[in-house]
């Protein structure tokens, strides 16, 4: 089999990004004789395999001139690189990467990592009106590129039943969990919090939705309690506006303190923070776009075996419940006394950490989906298509 080579790419997402390089990248990169290329923005070159190779193409603000520029970069990638695969990350690359893989022959596939047009609608990022026309032009882009569409990855279950443009068994459901890197080991169980200092953490994006505020509401009832409560929020802030207020909130309250927020933060750094702390958060308010997801740091705090403190959703109380992973509360109307006797109380995780978290099982899926798009088959309609449900 001669040397086939796989682009992966993104134009928001960094070239070290999670998903992109430590799930597909490095599981597409135990395929013999095979590249894989990994375009996306500006960040620092993570250790890799020798057949892993980055291009950190993008660099500019939300809305900007350079964002529309940067398909040029792409597609001067693309005839450089002449991948025989090309996995698209977001929407804004679906049109170059179609043309490319019509004139060459290549093979194409969607990672739908989020439901974008839902996401536009519901989240309240841009004026009624630019909200619609920004939803309505994602969706046709996503439409008009499904017939060539070999195969899409998506990164929630829900995005099956969401999503008008995709065709029946043409999917494949790729759930972020749990990557494990080196220097992870199984975590002691079960966890109680009985005696501890309760360190809390917030990670990953930091926003207003996403509930850093409310994080801030609860630490500051609960250090008012028992002084040696903390708070850790690590993660990006993309909204300059919210990190302004962030800052400001949180001025002179040494019990809290943010890593990151105006730069990205590396995910070892993340992961890292969390075998730190003792109690993760994940307080999102309550959003469309988020309701039927399942945030990826609900994974990584479970294979960690951390408490967590949820925001009421069906979907999540049930993983809770399952696993003994946690406490759903209502941040709106949250009782500081209540949730600390309850976290000092409850024995958690009394069956270990879930091994359901772990990425393995859907790297298997990916490997299977690819190998057959690379060998020139037909078709791989039906192939692992979720069948669970």
């Amino acid at each position: 089999m001669s040397e086939k080579r796989i682009l992966i790419a993104s134009i928001l997402k960094p070239i070290n990004d999670t998903r992109m390089f430590e799930k597909l990248g490095l599981s597409l990169s135990k395929l013999p004789d095979t590249q894989v290329h990994i375009a996306g923005f500006q960040a620092p070159v993570p250790e890799a395999p020798d057949n892993v190779y980055f291009h950190p193409l993008f660099n500019f603000h939300r809305l900007s001139v350079r964002r529309f520029l940067a398909q040029r970069q792409y597609m001067r990638l693309l005839e450089k690189i002449k991948p025989h695969l090309v996995i698209a990350s977001t929407h804004e690359l679906l049109r170059s990467s179609q043309e490319y893989c019509r004139r060459y022959g290549a093979k194409l596939m969607y990672d739908v990592q989020e439901n974008y047009a839902l996401n536009l609608t519901s989240q309240g990022h841009y004026p009624p009106l630019l909200r619609q026309l920004l939803a309505f032009g994602v969706r046709k882009a996503e439409s008009k590129a499904a017939p060539d569409v070999a195969h899409f990855l998506l990164a929630e279950r829900s995005y099956a039943a969401e999503l008008p443009f995709l065709p029946q068994g043409k999917y494949s459901i790729l759930e972020n969990k749990y990557q494990a890197q080196g220097g992870y080991s199984t975590p002691a169980t079960p966890v109680t919090l009985a005696n501890a200092p309760l360190r809390l953490l917030y990670s990953g994006t930091i926003a207003a939705m996403n509930g850093v505020f409310e994080a801030v509401d609860l630490v500051e009832k609960l250090h008012q309690q028992d002084g040696t409560t903390t708070l850790t929020i690590i993660g990006y802030c993309a909204q300059s506006q919210e990190l302004q207020q962030l800052r400001q909130r949180i001025s002179g309250k040494g019990y809290i303190r943010m890593i990151g927020g105006e730069h990205l933060v590396p995910h070892a750094q993340i992961l890292q923070a969390i075998s730190q702390s003792n109690v993760g958060l994940l307080p999102y308010r309550p959003n469309p776009s988020t309701a039927r997801c399942v945030p990826t740091k609900l994974y990584e705090y479970m294979a960690y075996a951390l408490p967590m403190l949820v925001q009421q959703n069906p979907l999540w109380q049930e993983l809770l419940e399952q696993h003994q992973a946690g406490l759903s509360i209502d941040f709106q109307r949250v009782k500081a006394d209540e949730v600390r006797r309850r976290l000092r109380q409850q024995r958690f995780y009394t069956a270990g950490a879930p091994h359901s978290v772990f990425w393995q099982t859907e790297e298997e899926k990916l490997l299977s989906v690819v190998k057959t798009a690379l060998s020139g088959e037909a078709s791989i309609n039906n192939l692992f298509l979720d069948k669970s449900k």
